[in-house]
Formats: structure tokens, sequence, C-alpha cells
């Protein structure tokens, strides 16, 4: 299989950061959740959390929508899985045969397959009543011993598995709605990134300065050199800052601000027909830029839908 290509970091940036070819990648160990109980070793399964299921005994959707996958992306996905472990648990149903269905995460299935995983992390969904199942996610996003990738997953299933805007969302687990934004976003890094916060090598302080940068590849150097060099959120601001006045700097924005109401409103109502793929970026004075990222002809085309139908 021939490697990864390496992203170009853009002039001055590796003279800014040095040299961290001696960054020891073996501190990264998979994210297995070998401390989790297998499917079906116990009577009571607590189903708001991740479970162990075979591979074997996984299938797929029978009405999942997308029916070809990129093969270089996902090989590329595969080889993150053998990195560092599936940072986000797929979800299934058991069904009367005692298998389990995919409801979402088909791509992350099929690329836990080619990496030879024997047991899929999964959430389970079960014919529970709405509100029960509601209510074991918010209690499990609850728990005091969660990591941030954690509490950001479970409130990315209560959106999406409970059909709850994220201002809903925000209501249910009694936090902020800039508080629950800020979490989800910890879901757009890349996945050294999201594996190293939830390992517990970086604060969710770093993560916030690292979601003010543009470049993916620039977010993953300055994470091995905050891990390298211990920075503290102060020193990897000050790394940050002076990126963002170099000449040949990267495309970068400034730290995270906490937008009007208005503004994550505008973020999530479109966001849902790109898969969230879209940012915005806001001055004090109120002039700025919103950019949407879309990955086929039929996003835009189902986004087209719903303007016309809604005579926009």
């Amino acid at each position: 299989m021939s490697s990864k290509p390496q992203r170009g970091l853009g002039k001055g940036l590796g003279a800014l950061l040095g040299d961290i070819s001696d960054f020891k990648e073996p501190v990264r160990k998979p994210v297995g959740y070998v401390n989790k109980e297998i499917a079906g070793t116990s009577q009571r399964q607590a189903y708001g959390d991740v479970m162990r299921i075979p591979a074997g005994l996984i299938d797929p959707n029978p009405y999942q929508p997308r029916m070809e996958f990129d093969g270089a992306a996902l090989e590329e996905l595969a080889e993150s899985v053998r990195t560092f472990g599936l940072i986000q648990p797929i979800t299934v149903r058991k069904t009367q045969s005692g298998r389990y269905q995919i409801i979402s995460g088909e791509r992350r299935f099929r690329a836990c397959n080619m990496a030879g995983m024997e047991t899929i992390p999964a959430y389970i969904r079960t014919a529970d009543d709405q509100g029960m199942l509601e209510m074991a996610i918010v209690e499990n996003v609850q728990r005091q011993d969660l990591d941030p990738i954690e509490i950001a997953m479970g409130y990315q299933r209560l959106i999406d598995e409970c059909d709850l805007t994220q201002e809903q969302m925000a209501s249910r687990v009694g936090k902020k709605r800039a508080s629950v934004a800020n979490y989800l976003r910890l879901l757009k890094l890349p996945a050294k990134v999201q594996h190293d916060l939830k390992a517990g090598l970086l604060s969710m302080g770093h993560a916030k300065v690292l979601l003010g940068v543009e470049d993916p590849a620039a977010q993953e150097l300055l994470c091995d050199l905050t891990i390298k060099d211990g920075l503290s959120v102060r020193a990897l601001e000050d790394r940050v800052r002076s990126l963002a006045k170099a000449p040949s700097r990267q495309t970068s924005r400034p730290s995270a601000q906490d937008l009007p109401e208005d503004y994550y409103r505008v973020l999530e109502r479109i966001g849902k027909f790109f898969d969230n793929s879209i940012s915005l970026r806001r001055s004090t004075s109120g002039k700025g830029t919103m950019t949407i990222r879309f990955n086929s002809d039929e996003e835009m085309g189902r986004f087209l839908k719903a303007l016309e139908e809604a005579d926009i």
C-alpha cells in the first residue's frame, strides 16, 4: 500500500514550529474500547454506552442511500483506524434473529473490516420508546468520567438519533448553546487530534485553540508540537499567533468566539444539508464570510429543493 502523501504546510510553517521529526508516534495507542463489554455477554446492557460487537454479527442497512464509497478515501480511513482505533462508534439496531443492522456508520464499518478489527464499537438502538432512548443518552453524557470527544459524540447522537435541534439538545443536557456548539466542533478535528484529546494528551483548551487553525495539516503539526514540548494553552496560542503573522502563512482564522444565537441557527439549518461541513467567520463589527463545503451534486440538489419548497 502506498504511503499517504505529505500535505504541504506552506513556507515558514516548519521554520516557526521547528523540527518535530523526533516525536515518538508510539505514545499513540489505538482507541479500541477494549474496556467495554462485548454485546450479548451479559443480561443487562447499558444502551446509552458503547458496546463491542463481533464484526461477523453486523449487517449493512439494506436501505442505505449511499451505494458507492470512494476506495482511496476508504483505505485512508482504514489506515486511520489501524493507527488510532475507531474514534466514533457506529450505531446499530438488534434484529429478531439476534444479529445487528447498521443504522449509521457504514463507511466506518467498512473501514474497520479493512483494518481487520474483530469487534467493532457501537451504540445499540432498541425498540424502546424514543423518549427512553433520549433519556439513556442524556444520562450517559452527564457522567463525570467522559472525555471531551465522548461528550461531543453523545451530543451528536441526540441530534441525529432523537431528531433534536442544537437548542433543544442544549436544554436537555442543561448546557448553554455556545458550549454545546463548541463540543460538536471537536468532531471536525483530524482523527489524530481527536485521538490525542480522547487519550488525555491534549486538553479541551488546547483543542479550542487548534479549532482556530484552518489547515488540518497545521492542526496535526501543532498537536504534535504541543505534546512533544508540553506546551500550555497560552504557549500554543502564542504559536498560532506567530503563524498568523508569518508572511507566507497558510490561511488561518482567529480563535473561536461565541457567535450570536442567530448565527448558530443559520449554521444548524444550512449545515444539515451538507453534513455540517459549513464554517462561519465574523469580525467584531459584524462583517464576515460563510463557507459551505459540499461532496456531491446530490447534496446541492437537496438544498435547492428545500429552498424551492420553502419559496425562498
